[in-house]
């Protein structure tokens, strides 16, 4: 029997190696997503499928929605087909992150037993990032199915007992835009989980153990103990909240009704919009990655991110609502509704913890996507380029605290920065600035959004892929705050772009973004003196 500290020290020890998992991938990615933003989940699961541990690095949108998809591996994959040396792919939206721009990467870990055993499955390493193309129209949410949105890679081997499968490798090369860095991405999650092993089997040699079933035990036990608790805080009973966002070509209707119980708190989605005939559709498995999200962040926010705490938080929706898109929906664009999520049933849980939830944010990414193509392909021949920079509004109010400016929640993706953006297309930033008045007013004011004026470089013109929200329906504030500022989309001429939908930004103009703000939370009369003083000497309220 392992003693309770050496569990914990190995507890530790995993996260650390996850960490250092996760710090592989950003180092060998070719995309800047992945570097400069962090779009990306690492983590080490059980022989089982069950997530042990993960990186803090990453969003809940792919940590959450792997922790589901290494049982669609092992279950794929057929026991009798996983080998020491394998590596298994896919980008399945239903089976791994909810669209096919995301790559999750699989790696079973083997361990040699003591006394001359033989080798025996232990447990598995995952890793998913955002990759800049995957064919078909490109990143945005224009197709009617899912077929039009790209290559769809069904679980497979990337790799059997260390050969290559080199036949996928020049499938997936000739189906996409940007084949280099879409290979070299997938390359990069093989090494993160490969970095994984090797620190694994290191750590069992030195503790001298063959499996991870007792360390696994240890952290589940002690996190279910620990959500548990923190359930026990939320009275028990039904609460709703519903919210109206932008959509596509007419407003959507998102609702919840939240059902906690001593086991737990389930999320019915039942009564949303019904499914778009555009890709803004989200497979039941992402809503519940944020959904969950939401859950953590208000009760046990300092819990680490296991099966075990992600077990007590269910949902359900029929098919054929927005939030549970099926085959063949399209769902490229899945995280604009999809992160609206966690405020939309934050909301709800206002209701049994008032004072606790903060108001509304911008929610949604504003995801700067565009092919850059020459402006005269005929007489001025430029190699053509594909683009992505994210970019956030503000966050809510909280009860006591103003709210982030420019601050991704609940994605949680870092800033991307202007420099590293313009090193690797033809794009230029002619202006990237808080916006002032943009956070709702309130005794806590919200946070801030952002302006951003971007032009193709000379020489090229934009072929851009819109996909923003809060454009029509700011962000609501809370117990009396106000709401924040919508968003707002044009060019330098005046000229207005729609919030959605693939368009082009002419040779010598530039594109205009002003970010919603976050709500603000209480009474505007409530705020300090000298709060009001320094938003005005900053800049923040005119």
């Amino acid at each position: 029997m392992t003693s309770i500290v050496d569990l914990q020290v190995m507890w530790n020890r995993m996260i650390a190696i996850v960490e250092e998992q996760a710090l592989t991938l950003v180092r060998t990615s070719f995309s800047t997503s992945v570097r400069e933003a962090g779009d990306l989940s690492a983590g080490v699961f059980d022989a089982d499928g069950r997530l042990i541990a993960q990186a803090v690095t990453g969003t809940p949108g792919h940590v959450n929605t792997m922790a589901a998809a290494v049982g669609h591996f092992i279950r794929d994959i057929g026991a009798d087909r996983i080998f020491d040396g394998d590596v298994y792919i896919t980008n399945d939206p239903w089976k791994g992150t909810g669209h096919l721009h995301d790559i999750t990467v699989a790696t079973p870990v083997f361990a040699p037993g003591h006394d001359g055993a033989a080798s025996r499955l232990i447990g598995f390493f995952a890793s998913t990032s955002h990759v800049v193309d995957v064919g078909g129209r490109g990143y945005g949410p224009d197709a009617r199915e899912v077929y039009e949105e790209g290559i769809r890679i069904p679980i497979m081997k990337w790799a059997e007992r260390g050969e290559l499968n080199a036949d996928l490798v020049r499938i997936i090369r000739n189906n996409v835009r940007e084949a280099d860095q879409v290979v070299g991405d997938i390359h990069g999650l093989a090494a993160s989980n490969e970095t994984g092993r090797r620190r694994l089997l290191e750590m069992l040699d030195e503790f001298a153990i063959d499996d991870l079933d007792e360390v696994a035990t240890f952290v589940f036990d002690r996190t279910h103990d620990a959500v548990m608790q923190a359930l026990a805080a939320v009275p028990d009973g039904v609460y709703e909240n519903s919210m109206d966002v932008d959509g596509y070509d007419r407003p959507v209707h998102l609702a919840v009704r939240l059902t906690v119980s001593d086991t737990g708190i389930h999320a019915d989605f039942d009564r949303t919009s019904p499914i778009s005939p555009f890709g803004i559709n989200v497979p039941i498995v992402y809503a519940q990655a944020y959904f969950t999200y939401g859950m953590l962040v208000a009760l046990a926010p300092e819990l680490p991110n296991n099966f075990a705490s992600l077990a007590p938080f269910t949902v359900g929706a029929p098919e054929g609502v927005i939030l549970n898109a099926v085959e063949p929906d399209p769902v490229s664009v899945r995280h604009v509704l999809g992160h609206f999520v966690t405020d939309l049933c934050l909301g709800a849980l206002a209701e049994a913890m008032p004072g606790t939830v903060p108001a509304e944010g911008a929610g949604a990414l504003w995801n700067f996507q565009a092919s850059a193509r020459a402006a005269d392909p005929v007489g001025d021949p430029r190699p053509p380029v594909e683009l992505l920079m994210f970019n956030s509004g503000g966050t809510g109010a909280r009860p006591t605290l103003d709210g982030l400016t420019a601050t991704a929640f609940p994605s949680g993706v870092r800033t991307m920065s202007v420099e590293a953006t313009e090193q690797v297309g033809p794009i230029v930033f002619w202006r990237k600035e808080i916006r002032a008045d943009s956070g709702g007013p309130g005794r806590q004011r919200g946070g801030l959004g952002q302006v951003i004026e971007v032009a193709p470089a000379e020489g090229y013109l934009f072929e851009f892929q819109a996909m923003f929200d809060r454009v029509d329906h700011a962000a609501r504030g809370r117990d009396g705050g106000g709401d924040g500022a919508p968003g707002a989309l044009r060019l330098d001429d005046g000229s207005a772009f729609r919030a959605k939908g693939k368009q082009v930004v002419p040779a010598g103009r530039r594109l205009i973004m002003e970010l919603p703000g976050g709500g603000g939370f209480g009474d505007i009369d409530q705020r300090d003196p000298a709060a009001v003083a320094d938003d005005r000497a900053q800049g923040y309220v005119t």
